[in-house]
């Protein structure tokens, strides 16, 4: 069984308005409504790939239950923390006519501790019957900073591998509790080693310095595929992954759908390659579609004979 945490659980609306323009009237010529944040959209992802997964997490108000809601009717196993504020909406305006897209995310809401101790407790609970858990995604108010890393530290000693893919301190905490694998973007990677990348030789070195901090993996998204430092047969091997581009609906959630991606062929024990190749493939489907998480099972597949993969035989990191 694989668990997806979300913490700061939304419902997410996609938009698609032509010629979007600040200040102005305008109407959708499409639109999506579904639950979200990243690791929600990572559980959809991995529910189509036919992979076995429960999402957790928290969920507040009318619109956590619409949360709830939403993914039993998309049949995503869920066992959320109902909480007495209200879980937050966000909204994507994505422009077709020049691929832009604007993001607005609401705060969220704020967390007792009491309500922050009872998920504690479930997660531990539901992780005894799991393999992998999946940390993702932004923290709602009052939910400590270190809850990341603290929870990483008890799941170790269950014998579950851990996944986080975050930004800020939540994430910078966590890698120092040597999560077994990091899946920052290239912002939320320069903000992790505190520089930015110039070029294609820092990308590569990032994904090392970022295990030298606690990681035991890392992979780094970029917008044609990933940057990677994987163990291959006990040793460290860092790898460029790419497809060429592709036209894209929207950009929103690619990043989850590439992380749903690695997750489900690491899960079902398929070589670190290929567990890269699988999650390029699930990222650029994803790009087709308004809305996140969203992926043709069948789609990905195709996709698969044009993704290259470069393994550089000089160790990346520190192992």
């Amino acid at each position: 069984m694989i668990i997806t945490v979300t913490l700061n659980a939304a419902m997410d609306k996609s938009l698609s308005v032509p010629n979007f323009r600040l200040g102005r009237r305008h109407r959708t010529v499409e639109q999506t409504t579904m639950p979200g944040g990243k690791g929600v959209n990572v559980a959809r992802t991995l529910k189509t790939l036919g992979q076995p997964v429960i999402a957790t997490g928290f969920a507040g108000g009318p619109t956590g239950t619409r949360i709830v809601e939403g993914l039993t009717a998309e049949s995503i196993l869920n066992d959320f923390v109902r909480i007495r504020d209200e879980s937050r909406t966000n909204t994507a305006v994505y422009d077709p006519t020049n691929g832009e897209q604007t993001e607005i995310n609401e705060r969220g809401p704020a967390v007792s501790e009491p309500e922050i101790e009872l998920f504690r407790d479930k997660l531990l609970y539901l992780a005894r019957g799991a393999d992998l858990v999946v940390f993702a995604g932004s923290l709602p108010r009052d939910v400590p900073t270190d809850i990341y890393a603290s929870l990483i530290g008890e799941l170790r000693q269950m014998g579950v591998t851990t996944i986080v893919d975050s930004e800020g301190d939540p994430m910078r905490i966590a890698v120092r509790a040597e999560p077994d694998v990091i899946s920052p973007n290239i912002v939320e990677a320069e903000e992790l080693v505190g520089h930015e990348f110039n070029d294609e030789e820092d990308r590569l070195a990032s994904v090392g310095e970022m295990v030298s901090l606690g990681a035991g993996e890392a992979i780094m998204t970029l917008p044609d595929g990933c940057v990677a430092s994987l163990l291959v047969d006990g040793e460290r091997v860092s790898h460029r992954v790419w497809i060429e581009p592709r036209e894209a609906v929207s950009s929103r959630g690619s990043g989850d759908a590439f992380l749903a991606g690695y997750v489900a062929a690491r899960y079902t024990g398929e070589s670190p390659e290929e567990c890269l190749r699988r999650a390029v493939a699930c990222g650029a489907e994803s790009t087709g579609r308004l809305g996140a998480g969203l992926v043709d099972a069948a789609g990905v597949e195709r996709l698969l004979g044009d993704i290259e993969v470069q393994r550089l035989d000089a160790p990346a990191g520190v192992g």
